[in-house]
């Protein structure tokens, strides 16, 4: 195909004409979807329905350590739990504590106490005159809006195939005490898909930030979401934990993972992992906030799952559910977009997105005639801090809850709306 960039005023004409009609035709088809967020589509829901029958009236509601789940206690979670959220991780069970049904909770709750009571006998964030967080993008929007919520400044840090621009963050936590923490989804990165390499990670475990309650927020929310089967297309990335404590720096991340895309998305259970020290700084709160989370709901989770295996057969059969709704958009992208300069996207692993690059200037416009034509769509800019992409390029597309067919035919309007608004810039 001709690169736009390539054609005269009058081809272009030409081609807008084409498009406003292939436009119309679209809106006429009255579509109606949904794709703001990474939700799991009901169909995948539906495969862990057996869990509900692994707890029932006549059940064993004891632990194997004899503890009766139905009553008070147990803080940091069942030992099973525990060991089942760190093989999922990669880190010992004594490492973890398990939480209630969102790893956001745990997030939020972790930058409200900094806020409120400092990290670790450190002075409580609120007493400073400033604090920022390092935001590598495009990213979650939830992170950003955590730390935006607070009152935070949040810094852009460019991504990159390796993951953050390293240079970039070791030589800002270096200089600044202000700098407290950096947001990370390290492995099928949101909306990137891509995984930190190994020596990124290593970079990261050997910082040295000025402050010393500076703390990396290591959200590996798809450590399990593969799209494929083959080995040889399942991304690896090195333990962050233990990478910390052979640079000497132990107490530096906090790692954060749940079962939200593996079970029920409103139903999981959630944990977080860290230093015993980090730890024991968790559970000064938690003691006053909580007498625990559910662990009916955790002991249902060890019972239906057993072991990583049961885990990691389940996560199989969501990717067969998946792998069609990646490749259907994909395969419409390298139809349609290939070789016309307009637009660059990822070709993920795993995870729950594709991130997409059109020409600076147009994802506003692009989100909005989707909108207009029935497909919604993340809102542009969303990606960045403050909702605000400086090039007005990024567009993350979550696949994950049309049905391959509707997914396809929200690619194919996608693209409409691409080509239309990337030749009324050019005519501009």
């Amino acid at each position: 195909m001709k690169a736009y960039s390539e054609m005269s005023k009058a081809e272009l004409e030409a081609l807008h004409e084409e498009l406003l009609k292939a436009y119309a035709d679209a809106q006429a088809k009255g579509l109606k979807l949904d794709m703001s967020r990474g939700k799991p589509a009901a169909s995948q829901l539906d495969l862990g329905m057996e869990m509900m029958d692994a707890l029932n009236s006549q059940s064993d509601m004891h632990t194997e350590g004899g503890v009766d789940v139905r009553n008070y206690g147990g803080l940091d979670g069942i030992p099973e739990a525990k060991k089942l959220m760190g093989d999922i991780m990669g880190v010992p069970a004594d490492k973890v504590i398990v939480c209630g049904n969102a790893s956001l909770t745990i997030m939020y709750d972790t930058v409200a106490r900094s806020m409120l009571h400092g990290v670790n006998g450190s002075t409580p964030w609120c007493k400073l005159d400033q604090v920022k967080f390092l935001c590598p993008c495009p990213g979650y929007d939830r992170h950003f809006a955590i730390t935006e919520s607070f009152g935070i400044e949040m810094i852009n840090i460019p991504m990159t195939n390796d993951g953050p621009d390293m240079d970039m963050v070791e030589k800002l936590v270096s200089e600044d005490t202000s700098i407290k923490g950096i947001w990370c989804v390290p492995k099928y990165a949101n909306p990137l898909g891509i995984t930190y390499s190994d020596e990124t990670v290593r970079r990261f475990a050997a910082l040295k930030p000025a402050a010393e309650d500076f703390r990396i927020y290591w959200d590996n929310a798809y450590a399990i979401h593969h799209l494929y089967e083959e080995a040889d297309r399942q991304d690896r990335i090195l333990e962050i934990l233990s990478e910390c404590e052979k640079a000497g720096n132990p107490n530096m991340v906090y790692e954060f993972c749940s079962t939200s895309k593996v079970s029920f998305a409103g139903a999981g259970i959630s944990a977080v992992a860290s230093s015993e020290a980090n730890l024991a700084w968790f559970k000064q709160s938690m003691t006053i906030q909580t007498i625990g989370s559910d662990k009916v709901n955790q002991l249902r989770h060890v019972r239906y799952f057993k072991d990583m295996d049961g885990i990691m057969k389940h996560m199989m059969r969501h990717a067969a559910q998946l792998r069609p709704k990646f490749e259907a958009v994909i395969d419409v992208f390298e139809k349609e977009l290939g070789g016309l300069g307009i637009g660059e996207w990822t070709k993920p692993n795993g995870g729950y997105f594709i991130s997409f690059n059109a020409l600076e200037g147009c994802a506003k416009a692009i989100v909005q005639k989707c909108k207009e034509a029935g497909v919604v769509m993340t809102g542009a800019g969303a990606t960045f801090p403050y909702k605000n992409d400086p090039k007005d390029s990024n567009i993350r597309i979550a696949p994950s809850f049309p049905t391959p067919e509707e997914m396809a035919a929200a690619a194919e309007l996608f693209v409409i709306c691409v080509k239309l608004v990337s030749v009324e810039k050019m005519l501009k």
